[in-house]
């Protein structure tokens, strides 16, 4: 019997495309056990924004979250996204931080770390990959990951020798992240069909999402292809900017007589549990029906459904939603400028943020981010294709891009001790210190209100005795 596997993707990348990973752990700690006994092949709950909207928005620790569903979770595998060097950030660390994160988030419970770089520049890759394969148990799955976009440059020939680089590598699977939901069942049947061919039996994984409304029509031609796994969200949190319905996809394969060794009743539960959750976030506004809906014109922007939530938060909190459509359609200017990047996380805000600044300022250009800046000058790594002549020049002068893998790459220690001496007593773990060097001023908040609370529960405790 054919099998084709299903990643749950609830608790990190339907929530963070639907309403900006403002899911706290609370409101699914109750339903954990229940998925445990799903059938899934991953379930998808930390990396990707969840690191910083728990420092950030929702005063949770990521690792005391991970820590509690490893705990919930026992017999399933937890799967996170890691963005290469850049871990859960927005800028390149040195080997020995990316190493260390990786150490801590497996010993904290992560079993698949899915790997990828914005630009599909693997040796921004490498030390990631090698730090997983180091610190790995036997449940460790190091899944390479490739940025699907389409331009000029993205051919169907280019894609099959990044999938054998990826094997070569030495990678144990190999996803394909369409991360806008513009693959056409058109091109998932040509592309799928022609890695197969080149990787034989290596597991290959399809992330796709509904933003554009091909996302069922990609993942059944995917099916027929060979795909072995792919990513879905329990179904009230499925569609619009997020995956297809865990339900439904069931329901279809089940029909054509293929496995996924899925339990239908707990699947149901699980939906039906988060129901209520989902209308709650729709009452209080952080759900966007517009995130909820279809939308064609993103196969011309090519906008991720997380970039999606987050610009119309962004211009929601700004007053500037009249420039919704104004800031999409200069999207895809910039990122033709830019050089055709894969919109993804960090490039997916550097595009956006870039775009709705053009539009809000009424001049191109006339005000560049400084992450744009050190894209221009080379620091995140090689560009699909060359960038606007004009727009370089802006930038660099006469000078010369420099190369993403700096000299000091390989250092060792200097950021370890800096982070601790700036926390203080507020440093209780080898995990805080990574969490500061990751995001400094999100951490220190956090810190310094968790030893705020500490101190107050104490007198609180001392005035009862």
């Amino acid at each position: 019997m054919k099998k084709v596997q299903l990643t749950e993707t609830v608790l990190r990348d339907a929530n963070q495309s639907l309403m900006a990973t403002r899911l706290p752990y609370a409101d699914y700690e109750g339903i954990l056990s229940e998925m445990d006994k799903a059938g899934y092949y991953s379930i998808e709950c930390w990396g990707g924004a969840t690191f910083d909207s728990c420092l950030r928005y929702l005063g949770e620790d990521p690792w005391e979250r991970l820590r509690n569903l490893r705990k919930n979770l026992p017999n399933s595998r937890l799967q996170m996204l890691l963005r290469g060097q850049n871990l859960l950030g927005y800028k390149h660390y040195h080997d020995d931080v990316v190493e260390k994160f990786i150490e801590l988030s497996i010993k904290n419970g992560i079993d698949v770390i899915r790997i990828f770089d914005a630009l599909n520049d693997f040796r921004n890759i490498e030390t990631a990959l090698n730090a997983t394969k180091k610190y790995a148990t036997e449940k460790t799955i190091a899944s390479g990951c490739i940025s699907y976009t389409q331009s000029p440059v993205h051919t169907v020939d280019k894609y099959i020798e990044m999938c054998k680089e990826l094997q070569k590598m030495g990678f144990d699977t190999i996803c394909l992240k369409d991360m806008a939901g513009t693959m056409s069942p058109y091109e998932a049947e040509h592309l799928i069909k022609g890695i197969k061919d080149a990787i034989g039996d290596m597991t290959l994984i399809l992330h796709t999402h509904c933003t554009t409304g091909m996302a069922y029509m990609t993942l059944t031609k995917a099916i027929e292809s060979g795909i072995d796994v792919i990513d879905t969200a329990t179904s009230c949190f499925s569609g619009g900017t997020s995956q297809p319905a865990t339900e439904s996809m069931f329901y279809a394969l089940s029909q054509y007589g293929i496995d996924t060794g899925l339990n239908e009743d707990i699947i149901n539960k699980v939906n039906d549990y988060f129901k209520p959750i989902k209308q709650k976030y729709i009452d209080n506004g952080q759900l966007n029906p517009k995130s909820l809906g279809t939308d064609a014109q993103a196969l011309v922007y090519k906008v991720p459904g997380g970039m999606l939530s987050n610009m119309i938060a962004n211009l929601t909190d700004m007053h500037a939603m009249d420039k919704f459509d104004d800031a999409l359609a200069e999207i895809p200017k910039v990122r033709a400028d830019l050089g055709y990047p894969p919109l993804v996380t960090p490039l997916s805000q550097m595009v956006g943020n870039q775009a709705v600044t053009n539009v809000l300022i009424g001049e191109r250009y006339k005000n560049i981010s400084k992450e744009v800046k050190n894209y221009i000058k080379g620091e995140y790594g090689i560009a699909p294709a060359p960038i606007d002549a004009e727009l370089s020049k802006m930038v660099l002068g006469e000078d010369e891009p420099v190369d993403c893998r700096i000299e000091d790459q390989k250092r060792t220690g200097e950021e370890f001790t800096a982070a601790r001496e700036a926390l203080g007593d507020l440093c209780r773990s080898e995990e805080d210190v990574m969490s500061y060097i990751c995001y400094p001023d999100q951490t220190l908040n956090f810190l310094k209100d968790r030893k705020a609370k500490e101190e107050n529960e104490a007198i609180y405790t001392i005035e009862e005795m």
